[in-house]
């Protein structure tokens, strides 16, 4: 998701449309208006329609394909919740994380009426948080969390925990995520490391630098899903971490002396 301090975010797209880095800096509360939305964190998929309503978790990866319908545009409405806020409303709770709630990236909220209505309110308020009324978004921030923890007490342990990412299995964690598309920033942060710590543990375990071993791993996904599974080349270079198809091809035909097409044809 873009990284940026707009904690209020009105999206409208009239094609489909994919997120660029599939990282995900903020919680934040989620409503599709119309349309649908794909979410997908590399182990559960789930489609969100008209109405529904979701909760997105920080720090985790996540791809969203957002489409429009036949008849109707795409159209969401999304609240963040800074860290500084949660601190705040964590402090004046007293809140102790006794601990973490083990979650997906995402949790579906969209038999939670009362949150849908709360997000439908917020559309009449559209012009002045965009033009970020800053003692209207945090009330209406906090009153959300309130409806939250309504809804389950236990959702604190998610939102309220401030922990960084630990120190975990890298050559577990890239097998799993190396078709998510971000920077090496994001997979050393996550998998509890500093960037030159991570790239200095990924050589030893990889005998690759990142950036040559994500690209093979790739190219070698995209191999099997056309020789194997017949898939398109249109169809797979966006979900294995490619933003540019003519990049794939090229990069494709210099590993296995073929274009994906070709391949796909023989």
């Amino acid at each position: 998701m873009t990284e940026n301090n707009n904690y209020i975010n009105y999206s409208c797209h009239l094609t489909a449309f994919r997120e660029g880095e599939q990282f995900v800096l903020h919680h934040s509360l989620l409503m599709i208006i119309s349309g649908e939305m794909e979410l997908n964190d590399g182990t559960e998929r789930r489609v969100l329609g008209k109405g529904d309503v979701c909760l997105v978790r920080k720090n985790h990866l996540l791809k969203f394909v957002k489409n429009p319908t036949e008849n109707e545009e795409f159209k969401s409405l999304s609240m963040q919740f800074d860290e500084e806020l949660l601190k705040q409303v964590s402090a004046q709770e007293g809140f102790q994380l006794e601990e973490k709630l083990k979650t997906p990236a995402f949790i579906d909220l969209s038999g939670v009426q009362h949150l849908r209505y709360f997000m439908e309110s917020l559309l009449q308020y559209q012009e002045l948080l965009e033009n970020k009324a800053p003692q209207l978004l945090e009330l209406k921030q906090r009153e959300a969390l309130m409806l939250l923890f309504v809804h389950r007490q236990d959702l604190k342990s998610v939102l309220f925990d401030f922990s960084e990412p630990h120190k975990i299995n890298l050559e577990e964690f890239m097998q799993k995520n190396y078709h998510f598309n971000v920077r090496l920033e994001r997979f050393a942060y996550l998998t509890g490391r500093s960037l030159a710590t991570f790239k200095r543990d990924f050589q030893k375990i990889f005998q690759a630098s990142p950036r040559s071993w994500l690209q093979q791993r790739r190219l070698q996904e995209a191999y099997f899903l056309i020789t194997q599974k017949r898939q398109r080349p249109n169809d797979i270079y966006l979900d294995l971490g490619f933003e540019d198809l003519s990049h794939f091809s090229f990069a494709f035909k210099k590993l296995f002396g073929q274009s994906p097409s070709e391949l796909l044809k023989a």
